[in-house]
């Protein structure tokens, strides 16, 4: 299968099983594999549009808090906070911070930024977002939490498993079959906070 049709395979695939979006499938594969999506937890989706995560946190979280944000505005998902905002800055995650009185459980991002068509400045920018998300996640995050972001393999890897051994107990990576072969794209799923 090349590579064209090996994407329109798991389009086809979400749309089937009715999420917005590929990426849903990525989150799956995710959760398969590291269980991290339990019913009852707090979850902070981040970089949400056009909201393919929200509906696989959704499908399996009755009664817990879920809140996606996104600087483009996201269609409404019954039982999900959606607010339109760009997480960088100090007022949305203001709103983040009194949306959930205690702490977040599980924090997702697959954040990127706009490309550019310059590769190497892409991966900057997107793996500043998630050295954000490790940032935001050493304040807001609880105890047991769990941490998955996206980011590029690039020059800035050392600076984010850097970061990531410092602020957790356990870090894994992954990229998910669902993810394009010619993308540079992995997750890191970091858990246990260091005190």
């Amino acid at each position: 299968m090349d590579s064209k049709n090996y994407q329109d395979h798991y389009f086809k695939q979400a749309k089937s099983q009715g999420y917005r979006s590929r990426s849903a499938l990525k989150l799956i594969e995710l959760n398969n594999k590291f269980k991290f999506i339990k019913n009852g937890i707090n979850v902070l989706d981040v970089g949400s549009f056009p909201g393919g995560w929200c509906q696989v946190i959704r499908k399996k979280i009755n009664n817990g808090k879920i809140l996606g944000i996104d600087i483009k505005k996201i269609q409404e998902i019954d039982g999900v906070k959606l607010i339109q905002g760009d997480f960088l800055k100090e007022e949305s995650k203001k709103i983040i911070k009194n949306y959930f009185i205690s702490k977040i459980d599980l924090i997702l991002s697959d954040m990127a930024s706009n490309t550019t068509g310059n590769k190497s400045l892409d991966s900057l920018r997107t793996n500043q977002l998630c050295l954000n998300i490790l940032d935001f996640s050493k304040e807001k995050l609880s105890k047991n939490g769990i941490v998955v972001s996206k980011f590029f393999m690039g020059s800035e890897i050392d600076e984010i498993k850097l970061k990531a051994k410092k602020n957790f107990k356990k870090i894994n990576f992954f990229k998910p079959n669902s993810s394009r072969d010619e993308s540079r794209e992995t997750y890191i799923l970091c858990s246990g906070l260091s005190t």
